[in-house]
């Protein structure tokens, strides 16, 4: 990939394993004026035909996939030709060298329960035990955890319709930025924290359309990737 002549931010969305509504949460992404949206399966990103992994400024997890990567040659490895030769490459390998590039790291819904017997992604998310439980379609309240943040900042609290999680809350070495006291989600909604060299954003919401077209919603994930990137 070319270097950013735009100043845009430059975003991957890596998905699979779990349907998403493509055309709404792509008009999402579309929508932010100072985002260069790519859109792309696990698969394409640990393969990188373009060379350009490590080019992106933001990495968002919306995938789903539950085994645990292995250095071993099995369905989580993929392929490419280096030098004329077809090599695998393994899915762990690669995604062992999150942190260390300072790209932000958002983990989007669905991305905070990928790899759930995994302890390298749970040391990234920050929960030790992300066993859940999940209300569909449910109406509950989001509360201004810390105001003065910069992706929460000048918000108040609001409604919303989406699928909640019951899990535990993120460690001590968390800021969590939103919440809620409903007993059918979890307290932390949205939560920073490090790792490594990059920032590291979770955020519980985002199911389908419902939290989509939520104008609040929308600006927590505009502000977050502009967060992660460094431009707030």
């Amino acid at each position: 990939m070319k270097n950013n002549n735009n100043n845009k931010i430059r975003t991957a969305l890596i998905t699979g394993k779990h349907p998403f509504d493509i055309p709404n949460l792509y008009k999402l992404f579309k929508s932010f004026d100072n985002v260069e949206f790519y859109p792309q399966n696990l698969d394409d990103y640990i393969s990188d035909w373009g060379n350009c992994r490590k080019f992106y400024d933001v990495l968002i997890f919306y995938n789903f996939h539950q085994d645990t990567p292995t250095d071993a040659k099995s369905n989580e490895n993929t392929e490419k030709y280096v030098n004329n030769k077809l090599e695998s490459i393994y899915m762990k390998d690669i995604l062992n060298e999150l942190g260390e590039y300072e790209q932000g790291l958002f983990f989007l819904h669905h991305g905070i329960l990928a790899f759930p017997k995994w302890e390298y992604w749970s040391n990234i998310i920050g929960i030790k035990d992300r066993s859940f439980g999940y209300h569909f379609d449910y109406k509950f309240q989001i509360n201004i955890t810390n105001n003065e943040h910069p992706i929460t900042k000048g918000l108040k609290s609001w409604e919303q319709i989406d699928e909640t999680y019951t899990m535990k809350d993120p460690d001590s070495n968390s800021d969590i930025i939103l919440s809620s006291d409903d007993p059918k989600s979890m307290n932390a909604i949205a939560w920073t924290r490090k790792y490594k060299n990059s920032k590291v954003l979770c955020y519980q919401s985002g199911h389908d359309n419902e939290v989509f077209a939520n104008p609040n919603f929308k600006k927590i994930i505009y502000r977050g990737i502009n967060w992660l990137a460094n431009r707030i």
